[in-house]
């Protein structure tokens, strides 16, 4: 029996995934196989020595300490595009909100009932000062072409408007997808200098927190309207307080409120919803839990933040499974060690990621606890799983 514990309440649709008779699920379970988790803090998590997996219903993992399960052998799952649709029709919400101040509207007319005036004597006169621009035949830059950021900016070139995008990393799978309207845009000050609206889709990183600072926003447009759904940290908020201030931008959207941004002229503050909906929480929890138990049967990765994906088909009656550095003659020295004992291996998958890499070996016999452990004492191996059918 697989043990998993979760941490927050996880959708029945993702505990379906999976079987009662392999798996006993609670938030409970001691000496767990693997951790079902949305939001709960476990930076400071004690591992047990059972911990073999982490799946994270959701795209963002700064809330897990991936390092310290790279260290210790345990594989970090998220599930992007999962919550893809459901950021996606936020940030056209977003994109309205930031151009017309529908928010500041509705609280004027909530204000005037308040002090007893008759609002309909005062709409008309009112209104003015919330008018906004509208977006079709404005230009939009995206940055960060991952499965949000693909969804938006094709939207948004049904809604009429020039859309360019970057991202350094773009996948063959988000470019695909892409529509052939959207301008790929080669850096960075591109999206700066030539948007009227900006909204940002990259996770958070040593080299993204803080991107939108005093000097990227003294190359954009005068009038930029922001949209940040995607990290609060990805925001420098001292400088974006003062370039709201001088009018330099217009507007700003963000999913992530601080007492910095509260009460500030033209910020929208959105209590976290971009993927606080049925649907998403449904698919994020499906998603990491297929990810989860295809890990403990089969050895196979995908979708995982700290180690590489690595999906192959069984071709043998058993199959070791080995977390390590990337270090030279560490396959050699997993395959010596099986041809010193006779095994024959069938089938043999080796895949890296950065410093960390992930072999899969498909033998034609059965092994002993043996020819386990002396794998295991290999310099630079960190985890050995010993599977059969």
């Amino acid at each position: 029996m697989f043990r998993i514990k979760t941490l927050n309440k996880i959708s029945p649709a993702g505990l379906s995934q999976l079987d009662k008779a392999r798996y006993t699920v609670s938030d409970s379970e001691e000496q767990e196989d693997g951790i079902l988790v949305r939001s709960a803090d476990m930076q400071e998590y004690p591992f047990p020595d059972t911990l073999r997996a982490i799946a994270r219903a959701g795209a963002g993992v700064n809330n897990i300490p991936v390092d310290r399960c790279s260290q210790a052998g345990i594989v970090v799952f998220n599930t992007p595009g999962a919550n893809a649709n459901a950021v996606k029709e936020l940030t056209v919400c977003a994109l309205m909100l930031s151009s017309r101040n529908v928010v500041g509207g509705s609280k004027w007319v909530d204000a005037q009932v308040t002090a007893g005036v008759d609002v309909t004597t005062v709409v008309e006169k009112g209104k003015s000062q919330f008018v906004g621009p509208e977006v079709m035949g404005k230009t939009l830059g995206v940055i960060g072409l991952g499965a949000i950021g693909v969804q938006v900016a094709n939207i948004a070139t049904k809604l009429g408007m020039n859309v360019y995008g970057h991202d350094p990393f773009l996948s063959v799978d988000a470019a695909l997808s892409l529509s052939r309207m959207v301008h790929v845009a080669p850096d960075l000050e591109t999206i700066y200098k030539n948007c009227d609206y900006i909204t940002i889709h990259v996770p958070m990183s040593k080299e993204t927190k803080g991107m939108i600072n005093e000097d990227a926003i003294h190359m954009m447009k005068g009038g930029v309207r922001i949209i940040n759904l995607a990290r609060g940290g990805l925001v420098n908020e001292p400088d974006l307080v003062a370039a709201l201030q001088s009018g330099k931008v217009a507007s700003y959207v963000t999913d992530f409120p601080t007492n910095v941004l509260a009460g500030c002229k033209n910020v929208t503050l959105i209590p976290h919803l971009g993927a606080s909906t049925p649907e998403s929480e449904e698919n994020c929890a499906v998603m990491a839990a297929q990810e989860l138990r295809e890990y403990l049967e089969n050895g196979n990765i995908r979708n995982s933040v700290n180690l590489p994906t690595l999906e192959q088909p069984w071709s043998g009656i058993a199959r070791i499974c080995v977390i390590h550095k990337n270090s030279p003659g560490m396959l050699a020295q997993i395959t010596a060690l099986l041809s010193d004992e006779g095994v024959n291996v069938e089938n043999m998958t080796n895949k890296s990621k950065g410093e960390y890499a992930y072999t899969v070996v498909d033998i034609a016999s059965r092994v002993s606890d043996k020819e386990i452990e002396d794998i295991r004492a290999i310099d630079g191996v960190l985890r050995v799983r010993y599977l059969t059918h």
